[in-house]
């Protein structure tokens, strides 16, 4: 069976934890989008591991990891990622990670164009400044280096030629910056490339000869659904498609190999950077629910903004990349709370939606219109049965089921790997 593993929300909601259970039962984890503005988490006994391009998956030691043609790839955070790992004993050869030659790469030049460019804004988006964007904006306007380049001295000489030539006369004219070295740039990542060659092939046909093969494929969504270049909150986005749709793109496998879709949600709402958030709590409930939930990003450290669930988000996100399952994660963070909001619709200048607006000024200043619950104010944690949890935490849940109108199939109440429950 192949899995697809996507986020509801603005990301940041527990799919590492998910992909590392789900991992053990499947033969490939595969990423198809984003780079290294992306982290997830995994809790395995005392040891925290977090990662940014590399698939959680890594861990299991006779797991295969692929990094897809979506995915942008910036070759000094990858070497230094494996070699982060080698020092925890995490030992990773091309046999078991694989990386596609047509992955765009991400330069120093789209790193320092992400910030100028930031800085520049009025209305910020809250770029990690890690030069994802930039890096997408050179392959769609089609002047994009991959992966494959760095492989090819040649190809790589005319490409970063033409590239710099453009990208100097921007930064002098535009930004007042001093031109950027080809011999300096050139050298640094021709040595990337040797080091990365092992790892590259064409993944789009390896992972379409293990299908044939009888193998199971896990696919791993960064970021969330309204991160989404298309769908989400626009322009307080990420540049590549993180629905489950962009699988296909940015992968190589055919949306009829899919089997399965499961959204991670959490039990409330969290958010990272600029943007509209209808659900955002007051300060000091901000403050108890991201100390006790860790909200703090795992990629830039910065503390994510924290809301009531909005089952309005969550529906048109089941809607959009045809969820078949949900995984409700930390819903433990929420076990002190005496009341419980769930967001069922927004309210602005008198009319009442029930569904996502398309218009971000009526999003950005809606009234969320809220239905509160009876919290269960007792631990969740330690609790392996689903019959076993308080009966409000059980009430929650369902309700929540109901709303989003697609099946809750897995409840996480802590962040280690054993903190799960499966319906």
């Amino acid at each position: 069976m192949n899995i697809v593993v996507i986020g509801a929300q603005w990301g940041d909601e527990g799919k590492g934890k998910l992909i590392d259970i789900l991992s053990k039962d499947t033969d490939i984890t595969a990423r198809y989008q984003g780079g290294n503005n992306a982290g997830h988490t995994v809790a395995v006994g005392e040891k925290e591991y977090i990662f940014h391009l590399i698939p959680s998956a890594i861990l299991h030691k006779e797991k295969i990891c692929v990094i897809g043609n979506g995915v942008v790839i910036d070759p000094k955070a990858f070497l230094g990622e494996i070699e982060d790992l080698k020092k925890r004993k995490v030992h990773i050869g091309p046999s078991r990670l694989k990386i596609s030659g047509n992955a765009h790469v991400v330069m120093p030049y789209h790193r320092i164009l992400d910030g100028l460019r930031e800085s520049k804004r009025k209305n910020k988006i809250g770029t990690t400044g890690r030069g994802i964007g930039p890096c997408y904006a050179d392959k769609v306007t089609r002047c994009g280096i991959r992966i494959i380049d760095l492989l090819n001295p040649e190809v790589l000489k005319a490409k970063l030629e033409d590239n710099l030539a453009e990208k100097n006369e921007i930064f002098s004219r535009v930004y007042g910056r001093t031109d950027f070295t080809f011999g300096d740039i050139y050298q640094e990542y021709l040595d990337y490339g040797k080091k990365i060659s092992p790892f590259v092939c064409d993944t789009a046909l390896f992972l379409n000869r293990a299908i044939d093969q009888g193998k199971s494929i896990l696919f791993e969504g960064a970021q969330g659904t309204f991160l989404d270049i298309d769908f989400g909150t626009y322009p307080f986005v990420t540049s590549s498609s993180s629905i489950a749709g962009g699988v296909c793109v940015g992968s190589g496998v055919a949306p009829t190999k899919i089997d399965k879709i499961i959204a991670a949600v959490k039990a409330y709402t969290t958010r990272v950077g600029e943007g509209p958030f209808p659900t955002e709590f007051s300060t000091g409930l901000k403050e108890e629910i991201r100390n006790k939930g860790k909200e703090f990003g795992a990629t830039t450290g910065r503390p994510r903004r924290c809301g009531w669930f909005d089952s309005v988000l969550v529906r048109y996100a089941a809607v959009i990349n045809g969820v078949s399952e949900l995984a409700i994660m930390k819903l433990d963070v929420l076990d002190d709370l005496k009341e419980i909001q769930i967001c069922t619709g927004y309210r602005y200048k008198g009319k009442l939606y029930k569904d996502f607006p398309l218009d971000s000024e009526v999003f950005a200043h809606a009234q969320p219109v809220y239905e509160q619950m009876k919290g269960w104010q007792a631990s969740t944690r330690g609790i392996r049965s689903y019959p076993k949890l308080p009966v409000n935490a059980r009430r929650y849940v369902e309700r929540l089921e109901a709303l989003v109108k697609v099946k809750i199939k897995y409840i996480s109440i802590g962040s280690k790997r054993d903190e799960i429950i499966a319906r």
